[in-house]
């Protein structure tokens, strides 16, 4: 069979090309990813944030992505391979240095980047930069300046390490440059390289804020972080004392500032309760975020007060932690002040308890609110809705503990 003379004259790396072209020519579809939409959120809330995962899952990949769906030209920078100068500026000498100064040149990307007017910047391997480089990014992240440039307010910051136990000649990051991040863990999901490998990578799409609950997320963001932080007044800062975790996420107020932000960007944006943990945990770390969302979680429990008054109309929460919460409190109410009515309402309300949740929740409230009961107090005729289920429901807990056989 001969050879088309337009075949013949391809050169190798030609067809090499076509072949990579049909490769590289893949299409995104919206998918739910949870730190994907973290990043977008934290990166709409204009902060910078630090990717930590290990080589090749694909931090660069999602940065790209993320560029894309924000229409921005992406510059990225190699920190491990440049010198403090080339982040904090080289000295230039002019005509007359004692009457102009010495000014400080910044670097080429930095220059693109302001001519520009917006991008975004990716500071890849942060962990192996040497200390001094880290030092010299401290302006760059939290003053947005470059030598004497400053970066406009259309720049949005991107960085990515490694872990130390799989970098390079890694360093552990400064506790001031740790501090200045949104720290998101990133892992590969089996499901989406499968099908990204196929042709089909999930969609960065940016978060959709309510204009209309604007107003109510800073209002929400600013009760759930100045309530914990009133009663808890030890979070406010904590410098970790284990070198790894100053590296990370740790509280100060200016990382509690943070949280605050992104707490209202995500009530505004309608965030999951997933992506709203990895935001808050990724600020001030694991201890302090769990608390803020167990706060949070307590500032939508309804008024043990308002359920003693009206107990016929009342909800409560699905989630049984939360139901075991608002139990508590309104045997807790009753304790403060004994009355007969509100006695009779803390019945009702554990019997509704019975009737829509687990029996175990109702066991120790029943039991507290009993030993509450004054002599000259009848017995409300709600009590035999309950006296059944919570027997069964000792009885299991004892059959469970090893206790002995329900009989």
């Amino acid at each position: 069979m001969g050879i088309s003379s337009e075949a013949a004259h391809l050169r190798p790396l030609d067809v090499a090309a076509d072949l990579l072209a049909l490769l590289h020519d893949t299409t995104t579809e919206p998918r739910a990813d949870t730190q994907l939409e973290a990043l977008t959120l934290a990166v709409s809330a204009d902060l910078p944030v630090l990717l930590w995962g290990e080589p090749g899952i694909g931090k660069t990949a999602a940065l790209n992505q993320l560029a894309e769906a924000l229409e921005l030209p992406l510059t990225t920078v190699i920190a491990s391979v440049h010198e403090p100068s080339d982040f904090s500026g080289l000295p230039v000498v002019g005509d007359d240095p004692a009457e102009q100064g010495v000014p400080m040149a910044p670097p080429d990307w930095a220059v693109r980047l302001v001519r520009a007017g917006r991008g975004l910047l990716f500071l890849d391997e942060l962990s192996t930069a040497p200390p001094a480089v880290q030092a010299a990014l401290l302006r760059v992240v939290l003053e947005r300046r470059v030598g004497a440039l400053r970066l406009p307010p259309g720049v949005r910051i991107v960085a990515a390490a490694n872990p130390r136990s799989s970098a390079a000649d890694g360093w552990e990051l400064s506790p001031p440059l740790a501090n200045r991040f949104v720290h998101l863990r990133w892992a590969h999901d089996h499901d989406v390289v499968v099908r990204g490998l196929g042709g089909i990578w999930p969609k960065a799409t940016l978060p959709r804020l309510d204009p209309g609950r604007l107003s109510d997320a800073v209002t929400f963001a600013r009760r759930a972080v100045c309530g914990l932080l009133a009663v808890r007044p030890g979070l406010v800062h904590q410098l970790p004392k284990n070198e790894t975790r100053r590296g990370g996420p740790w509280p100060s107020p200016r990382s509690w500032e943070m949280t605050l932000r992104l707490t209202a960007f995500a009530s505004a944006a309608g965030a999951s309760r997933d992506v709203l943990s990895m935001l808050v945990r990724g600020t001030v770390g694991d201890g302090p975020g769990l608390e803020l969302l167990a706060a949070m979680d307590r500032m939508d429990l309804p008024d043990p007060e308002m359920l003693l008054a009206d107990p016929g109309s009342a909800t409560l929460p699905d989630r049984g932690d939360l139901r075991q919460t608002v139990l508590d409190g309104v045997v807790e109410a009753v304790r403060k002040r004994p009355e007969r009515s509100r006695w009779d309402a803390a019945w009702s309300l554990l019997a509704l308890a019975v009737e829509t949740g687990a029996l175990d929740l109702v066991v120790v409230p029943a039991a507290t609110l009993a030993a509450l009961r004054r002599d000259d107090w009848q017995v409300p005729a709600v009590i035999e809705r309950l006296s059944g289920a919570v027997s069964l429901a000792r009885r299991a807990d004892q059959a469970a503990a090893g206790e002995g056989t329900p009989r």
